[in-house]
């Protein structure tokens, strides 16, 4: 079966076309500025990338867009629609109705919609994505996977915040945790490296890139995570504030005579090491200007890795042990000097940290030795393939 993979963002539209049983992407791309002026980035396996400004008022002229390059007689991958068998939809927010992937019926849709109010950026966009495939493909089944489902299996010591019970009962407020689906694709990955099965493993995930967060994953399931009833609370992030003391928010909103939302505003977009290092939020930047000796650019990604340290003892003091340290996502797959900066405080874990071994990037690779007691390995994260395996299962 060959499975669309579809992620909606406000203005872009991720897209990969896969073949389920070979698990080969067969094409991928990307559509961004979506009601403004279009652009379309589609890349073919085996053939040349194409690039084209192209009129995209709203989502489903865009999905459109994506398939008729999917069956272009000269960019196109398939000979017809007919040849998707189904598509899956990642969505942002799933709260606690889901806590799997699901077949999107309209009523699954209408719930979907009731989380809104809990991802306004983003579950509107994906619901926008779903009605554009919907209405292009009416008779093609299709699946949403959620970043919040892996999550769900949380305890409540785990999910529930110190406020009062009735902000939970009435409105919904606890840690929901985000990046589920790699989170999930990470620790099931890890297990069949380990030849052992999930449920016989303490997995520690970091994923770690502009967006940032950690699980601990025991017996296959998570049972804490980083982020929280948004995507904010955790680590220091790319742009992202991570944890800070609520008082916060008002003493700054007073200072800098600013509403909840801009100071809101300020901890999602302009903190982070970039509001740190007052460089960049990208660690190649701030690598470069540390070098240089920017003290400012040196410190944000000391914070940064001091954070990541912070949350791996917690979780293994939450899971009582841990068996593997797995690093994934932009900065854990290519920042050797990041995974050093970290492992290196991991002794007290028994880990053995192999510097030659780390000295890599964007692999697949164990980086511990072999004799150390717990693992440290870097694991590729593939959120679509995770998203088209849910998909097939399903359907």
């Amino acid at each position: 079966m060959k499975v669309l993979v579809i992620n909606c963002g406000s203005s872009s539209l991720k897209y990969q076309l896969i073949d389920s049983e070979t698990e080969q992407v067969l094409a991928k791309g990307l559509c961004e500025r979506i009601g403004i002026d279009g652009c379309l980035t589609h890349k073919p396996t085996g053939k040349d990338k194409v690039e084209m400004n192209a009129d995209m008022p709203n989502h489903t002229a865009a999905v459109s867009l994506v398939l008729q390059q999917l069956t272009d007689a000269k960019n196109g991958v398939i000979a017809s629609l007919d040849e998707i068998g189904a598509v899956g939809h990642r969505i942002v927010h799933g709260g606690e109705k889901f806590a799997a992937s699901t077949v999107l019926t309209e009523e699954v849709c209408k719930e979907i919609e009731k989380c809104n109010d809990l991802a306004p950026l983003h579950n509107p966009a994906n619901l926008i994505g779903i009605n554009a495939c919907k209405e292009l493909m009416p008779n093609v089944p299709m699946v949403g996977v959620f970043d919040t489902a892996f999550h769900q299996t949380m305890p409540d010591v785990s999910y529930l915040y110190g406020i009062p019970y009735e902000y939970y009962e009435k409105y919904a407020v606890r840690r929901y945790g985000f990046h589920g689906t790699s989170h999930s694709f990470v620790s099931k990955r890890v297990a069949e490296i380990m030849g052992k099965k999930p449920e016989d493993l303490k997995t520690i995930v970091c994923h770690l890139g502009n967006g940032a967060s950690i699980c601990a994953v025991q017996n296959g399931k998570s049972v804490d995570t980083s982020m929280g009833f948004t995507p904010l609370e955790g680590l220091v992030m790319g742009t992202r504030s991570g944890d800070l003391d609520p008082a916060v928010l008002e003493y700054v909103a007073k200072k800098e005579n600013l509403n909840i939302s801009e100071v809101l505003q300020v901890l999602n977009k302009k903190s982070g090491v970039q509001g740190l290092s007052q460089v960049s939020s990208d660690f190649r930047d701030l690598h470069a200007e540390a070098d240089k000796g920017n003290k400012k650019a040196e410190v944000a990604v000391e914070v940064f890795v001091h954070r990541v340290v912070k949350y791996i003892g917690a979780y293994a003091a939450v899971m009582n042990g841990v068996d593997v340290i797995a690093f994934t996502a932009g900065i854990g797959e290519n920042d050797a000097l990041i995974r050093e900066m970290v492992l290196n405080h991991m002794g007290y874990l028994g880990v053995k940290f192999d510097a030659e071994k780390n000295k890599f990037a964007g692999e697949e690779r164990i980086v511990s030795t072999d004799d150390s007691k717990v693992v440290a390995m870097v694991v590729p994260t593939n959120e679509e393939l995770a998203i088209a395996r849910e998909t097939v299962a399903l359907v």
